[in-house]
């Protein structure tokens, strides 16, 4: 028999990539300490850049309509993946990439507790305000046409009123899931195209299967408040928005920051 000299250090396969995001955690603290300003612009960018893909997911599906309903829904997958990889690529600040990256800091005792739910809450609250600034733009345009304000009804209502607390449970949590195992393989790499294929690749999954992302969801939000008002059930819009929130953050922050933070290390020091 080989003697086995491998130690518990040798497990540890991706901390190079945990060792990434609590080097991450550490700069999103000091950004959000020093220059708030600059950490609250880099949050609107992402509620933006969420926005303006949505609209743009919008336009596909309306314009393809009467072709096949799988075909189209993959092809507004695709599509709508490009808002991650936009946002992760230009370094923007998106709250449920931030259940991950936080959590996993938390773990290793890089940010405490209450600084991070800090971070979270502000992250959500100007990616919200990035949805409402680009459809108070687009609300000057005749960009949004009317079949794409009876699609984003539509999608609106699936989510709302149409959802159970359990359901919108559920799909937040496989959401933020495919999400973030999407952005935790990214770190390993860096070729750009590399990074990319696989932010994109758990978004298409999301998007396709219908799963619950908050951010996204709060954008579709912003969209009924400038073209359907009425159409707003709001009480169903605050079930979404909790229990979205409270499942992107099992899936992100748990399954994925917190199980790979324990698999790459103790939590009592970043070099044990």
């Amino acid at each position: 028999m080989v003697d086995n000299n491998k130690s518990i250090k040798d497990t540890y396969m991706s901390r190079e990539t945990i060792d990434n995001i609590n080097n991450q955690v550490q700069m999103k603290e000091v950004l959000f300490d020093k220059t708030p300003g600059r950490y609250a612009l880099k949050s609107i960018m992402s509620g933006f850049l969420l926005a303006i893909v949505t609209v743009f997911m919008l336009a596909i599906k309306t314009q393809f309509a009467g072709a096949n309903e799988g075909l189209i829904n993959l092809m507004g997958a695709i599509s709508f993946s490009l808002a991650l990889v936009l946002i992760v690529l230009s370094h923007s600040e998106l709250l449920t990439s931030n259940f991950m990256f936080l959590t996993v800091g938390w773990y290793y005792k890089v940010i405490g507790m209450n600084k991070a739910l800090g971070i979270m809450m502000v992250c959500f609250l100007f990616n919200i305000i990035g949805g409402f600034f680009l459809f108070a733009l687009m609300k000057f345009t005749p960009i949004m046409t009317s079949d794409m304000v009876a699609s984003l009804t539509k999608l609106v209502n699936g989510k709302t009123v149409d959802a159970t607390w359990y359901g919108i449970l559920g799909k937040a949590i496989f959401c933020n899931f495919f999400i973030n195992i999407g952005i935790y393989l990214s770190i390993q790499f860096k070729d750009g195209l590399t990074k990319a294929f696989f932010i994109a690749s758990g978004v298409i999954v999301f998007v396709f299967m219908g799963y619950e992302h908050v951010v996204f969801n709060a954008g579709l939000y912003a969209g009924m408040v400038f073209y359907d008002f009425d159409g707003i059930a709001r009480l169903h819009v605050l079930k979404n928005i909790v229990f979205a929130f409270i499942g992107n953050y099992i899936g992100g922050g748990i399954f994925v920051g917190l199980v790979y933070a324990y698999l790459n290390g103790k939590r009592n020091s970043l070099h044990n």
